[in-house]
């Protein structure tokens, strides 16, 4: 029961954190969102993990491709923890 319950808060986290990033690149399109507190917050916490795919992947013009990356990479990162949870807990 309780191993059911780990996997399901894990499982809440990666998507809150999905749909903070997925929030944070829309409002990257309108700069005014920022003076919004609750986009401060996803800011503040989205902000140093797209930043390590903005370092390594350059902008293609106006197309900022890193933050695709960050998206394939924290699925990755789910699966991830994901299977150590049910490799150590079982």
């Amino acid at each position: 029961m309780i191993v059911l319950t780990i996997i399901k808060l894990v499982n809440v986290f990666f998507q809150v954190y999905r749909l903070m990033l997925f929030a944070r690149i829309l409002a990257s399109w309108v700069p005014q969102a920022n003076e919004y507190r609750l986009m401060q917050f996803v800011s503040y916490y989205t902000d140093p993990y797209l930043n390590l795919f903005r370092r390594f992947i350059p902008p293609l013009g106006m197309l900022d491709l890193s933050p695709i990356v960050a998206f394939l990479s924290l699925s990755f990162l789910q699966d991830m923890v994901m299977s150590l949870l049910l490799f150590f807990l079982h």
